[in-house]
């Protein structure tokens, strides 16, 4: 009753869960070991394809990772390195290392040769430019246009290399846009909200007035929709672009001008899509008022679903601003959300799939299996188009080689760029990633099986 209410252009989604419960004792009995036996990620012989190289590479980092003050000090000890070493040194010695693991490459040779090895563990990559914008730093309308440069190359490259039969790149907005104004749009919209009509009027380019702003906040809104527009434009039907979420005091903004850029350019697909941050609370209400939104607007909706990274800063300022904590109290209601909004996501998906598509990003083995016994469930092929997984090129390859052995449609979230373009990038990442950095025990677990057996295999034939 409560999903019927919140969700009513969705009809048939509440009798959808009841049928799934009934497939799912079906399923139960008609296949109740091969699912778990397939998905059980135990086996280190999913790193049988990396050479030995990659293997150490792997093995060091990650061992170095598990360390909470290297990770916590990231920042300071390559700004350090960097100053002692000198620039030519510093990225001499992290190339081949750090670099080497997390990025891609700096150009698009060093790119394609990546992403063709990628291409034949059956991997997908979904590129991501390292550039994004806080608060604080300020850039004029040249730096924000240089970045929609580097979008629009990140396109190019994407559609004309067939590395994948539906390649994906991500976005994040504050590159082309002022996190200053999101944070002002934010506190606008939750007063009087901004008819989506209104934005893509200004997509295409017509002088609107934004209610609340002032003349140049007005102009640089208008300049960064069009600099979205000119991507959205550049990458439909070649490239699905997934929007990222960033922090709460600037979400809505983001939102909200996602959705209107998904007002104008999902009319037969979803080639824009938007992230959904399962560790705060109002995710679930945030999933549901888009699919009602999808249905009332004729748009397909992409979903990018996440448990989210910003937690530790989400709950300090909440702290120190006097509000409520936005952040889930514990890791097990963090993981009810993200499996509640998966089934949410896969019954829309089971009943239109041509209007909905979702990219399950996460490296919890438990959503993974979860997400693939409700595919099984609902007769959903493993690669039938709506629906894959994600994960972060260079971390947790157990996983995503495992589920693309088994046929499943699988991207790896693939930064690119130069040492000293990527650095921060890879700064922010590990700091907000930290938990997931130092729990990969049991991925260097499965390396160190799978260099103990080389190294025996290598004895016994001496």
């Amino acid at each position: 009753m409560i999903m019927a209410r919140l969700h009513p252009s969705l009809p048939h989604l509440l009798s959808l869960r009841l049928l799934g419960t009934r497939a799912s004792r079906t399923a139960a009995v008609k296949q109740p070991e091969l699912l778990s036996a397939t998905l059980a990620f135990e086996e280190p012989g999913a790193f049988r394809v990396k050479s030995l190289g990659e293997l150490l590479r792997a093995l060091g980092i990650f061992t170095l990772c598990s360390f909470p003050v290297l990770v916590n000090n990231c920042g300071k000890l390559m700004s350090v390195g960097r100053t002692l070493l000198g620039r030519r040194v510093f990225s001499l010695l992290l190339r081949p290392t750090v670099y080497a693991q997390f990025v891609a490459g700096e150009n698009e040779s060093e790119i394609s040769q990546s992403m063709e090895k990628m291409s034949v563990l059956g991997l997908r990559p979904m590129l991501a430019v390292p550039i994004e914008e806080d608060l604080g730093e300020i850039t004029g309308e040249r730096r924000y246009d240089d970045n929609m440069e580097a979008m629009l190359e990140c396109v190019r490259i994407s559609h004309s290399n067939a590395w994948s039969k539906d390649p994906m790149m991500q976005l994040k907005i504050t590159a082309l846009l002022s996190p200053e104004l999101c944070v002002k749009l934010t506190n606008l919209i939750t007063q009087q909200p901004y008819d989506l009509n209104l934005l893509v009027r200004a997509m295409d380019g017509e002088p609107i007035k934004f209610p609340g702003l002032t003349e140049s906040e007005a102009a640089h809104f208008l300049c960064g929709l069009q600099r979205l527009n000119k991507i959205a434009e550049a990458s439909v039907n070649k490239v699905r672009v997934l929007v990222d979420a960033e922090y709460t005091y600037m979400n809505p903004a983001l939102s909200l001008v996602t959705i209107a850029m998904m007002k104008k350019f999902n009319k037969d697909s979803a080639w824009i899509w938007n992230t959904y941050q399962c560790y705060l609370k109002e995710s679930r209400s945030l999933l549901l008022k888009a699919l009602r939104l999808s249905n009332d607007e004729g748009f397909c909706l992409g979903v990018k679903l996440v448990r989210g990274a910003y937690m530790d800063k989400e709950r300090k300022l909440a702290e120190n601003e006097g509000r409520l904590d936005p952040v889930h109290q514990c890791w097990e209601d963090t993981n009810d959300s993200y499996n509640g909004s998966l089934d949410v996501m896969l019954e829309a998906i089971s009943q239109k799939p041509e209007r909905y598509r979702i990219i399950i990003a996460t490296h919890n083995e438990e959503s993974v299996r979860r997400a693939a016994k409700r595919m099984e469930e609902l007769g959903m092929d493993n690669d039938g188009g709506s629906m894959c997984f994600g994960q972060l090129l260079g971390m947790c390859d157990h996983v995503s080689l495992t589920l693309a052995k088994e046929g499943y449609a699988v991207y790896k979230s693939v930064p690119y760029g130069s040492v000293d373009d990527t650095l921060p990038y890879l700064v922010r990442r590990a700091q907000e990633n930290r938990t997931v950095l130092q729990g990969i025990r049991k991925e260097r677990d499965l390396l160190r099986q799978e260099l103990y057996r080389r190294l025996s295999l290598r004895g016994g034939s001496q």
